[in-house]
């Protein structure tokens, strides 16, 4: 009884947790139907609202404005948006901020989460999955001497916090293993491995500075 019990939790545990976010994320995005007047909305019409409603209209939103964008006079109309808000003291800092993270994250030509490194961290023989951001700017550049990379690295079992590394790039290794992968082990505590390919050459991590060398 108990190997056919676990058995059905291993079937059905991924199920219910994928159902659970599936349904958090259309719950969540669903709430954008309270932005359309009252009378406008799917409970007016049939008399009971429809999941998934609120994200479709989001998804259709935010790709009517990307192509709206594309051309001459939309890139026209978010310049001068961008002018009014740079105008809004407070405003302008977050708007920029943001835009400027957000430009980096999902912009095609960007490398930020493009590579997934190994790198000794918190202590030298210790090692965990870091993800290239980039390389230091600013006045940060002037401090460091020599080829230094923006790491950041995720905690265990939630990925969205973290933190944030300038290393010399000869104390980091680059995995042969893409930004989807790495997350996977991530999450999963090393539980769940990449598929791993012998190599004819292997590297030795005692030929890789130590942090702080």
């Amino acid at each position: 009884m108990r190997k056919y019990f676990i058995t059905g939790l291993l079937v059905l545990v991924p199920l219910a947790i994928t159902l659970w976010v599936l349904n958090l994320i259309i719950g969540t995005l669903d709430q954008s139907l309270l932005l359309l007047p009252e009378k406008w909305r799917p409970a007016a019409f049939f008399g009971f609202n429809i999941p998934g409603v609120g994200t479709v209209l989001t998804l259709l939103v935010i790709f009517v404005t990307g192509l709206a964008t594309h051309n001459f006079v939309g890139k026209q109309v978010v310049h001068v948006w961008e002018l009014l808000l740079k105008r809004i003291p407070v405003v302008n800092s977050i708007y920029n901020s943001v835009k400027q993270v957000s430009d980096t994250l999902f912009s095609s030509s960007g490398n930020a989460f493009r590579k997934a490194v190994l790198v000794q961290y918190p202590r030298e023989g210790s090692w965990t999955i870091a993800f290239l951001t980039g390389t230091p700017g600013g006045d940060v550049r002037n401090h460091l001497q020599g080829d230094y990379v923006s790491l950041y690295v995720p905690t265990t079992p939630n990925p969205t916090s973290g933190f944030f590394l300038m290393v010399p790039r000869a104390d980091t290794i680059e995995l042969d293993m893409n930004v989807d992968q790495a997350l996977k082990y991530i999450v999963s505590m090393g539980v769940v491995s990449p598929e791993y390919f012998e190599k004819t050459h292997i590297i030795d991590p005692a030929k890789v500075h130590p942090p702080g060398d």
